[in-house]
């Protein structure tokens, strides 16, 4: 088995392509080691000293570290992930193979007479947006829509990522504001 690694954007994220389909659907993010707890292979990951967060795409996982140093996390990484697929083991302890379904807490919030340009916004993020964010690790989904202003919820590599700030406000938010007159700003949630 050959896995992949590409960086990413944010240097405290790795990309590990494993040359087969991650999740079926959806996204999954864990942030803690309690959290990993559905999943053996991130559990197999956060046993890693140094590791603060998995993130599952489609068809990668994306691990971001503390301040430690790539060089010994990776082959440790690389390993667990090798050892998981090789292993038959199912991603999820109860053997789902879809990403998360947003909670009650995560509902999005917009006004009833925002609909239409909600729609037109969720279109843009879906199809232009997450197809570049999942390239460099990650995800983003839309949360609200309030006083012209959207809230994005960002995981994997761009959770923390220094170059966030910059993708929002200049590539997502002159994107957003191109094709829908009524956004003014975008910000994370």
């Amino acid at each position: 088995m050959f896995i992949q690694t590409e960086a990413t954007p944010n240097p405290a994220t790795l990309k590990f392509i494993p040359g087969r389909d991650v999740l079926d659907s959806g996204t999954m993010e864990f942030t803690s080691p309690e959290a990993a707890a559905r999943s053996p292979l991130a559990e197999k990951l956060f046993a890693v000293k140094g590791v603060t967060s998995v993130f599952y795409g489609s068809d990668f996982v994306t691990v971001t570290k503390d301040d430690s140093d790539w060089q010994h996390l990776k082959p440790a990484i690389l390993g667990a992930i090798m050892e998981h697929y090789m292993s038959g083991a199912p991603l999820m302890a109860d053997g789902s193979v879809k990403g998360d379904v947003i909670s009650d807490d995560e509902a999005e919030f917009f006004n009833e007479e925002d609909a239409e340009t909600v729609d037109t916004i969720k279109d843009l993020i879906e199809t232009r947006v997450r197809p570049a964010v999942a390239n460099d690790g990650g995800d983003i989904t839309f949360r609200g829509f309030k006083d012209g202003i959207v809230y994005l919820n960002m995981k994997g590599s761009c959770a923390g990522c220094p170059s966030s700030t910059a993708t929002l406000q200049h590539g997502i938010q002159n994107l957003l504001k191109h094709f829908v007159p009524d956004v003014v700003e975008v910000r994370p949630m």
